[in-house]
């Protein structure tokens, strides 16, 4: 978390189709698609503002 930002590294194989997905409660998860992407060179940043109105937000990766 840097200047109201949140982020992470993802890595993997070069080449594949990711989806970056949110929730705010993982007891009743409703995932919505963030970003959709291939990593390209094996890497990728994800960032987004902070979200003040959900203080805990959960984050997965899938693919489409």
């Amino acid at each position: 978390m840097q200047n109201n930002q949140f982020g992470f590294n993802i890595t993997g194989t070069a080449g594949i189709p990711i989806v970056i997905e949110a929730s705010t409660n993982l007891a009743r998860p409703d995932w919505i698609a963030l970003q959709t992407l291939t990593l390209t060179n094996g890497s990728f940043f994800f960032s987004e503002p902070m979200q003040p109105n959900n203080p805990g937000r959960f984050y997965r990766i899938s693919s489409p």
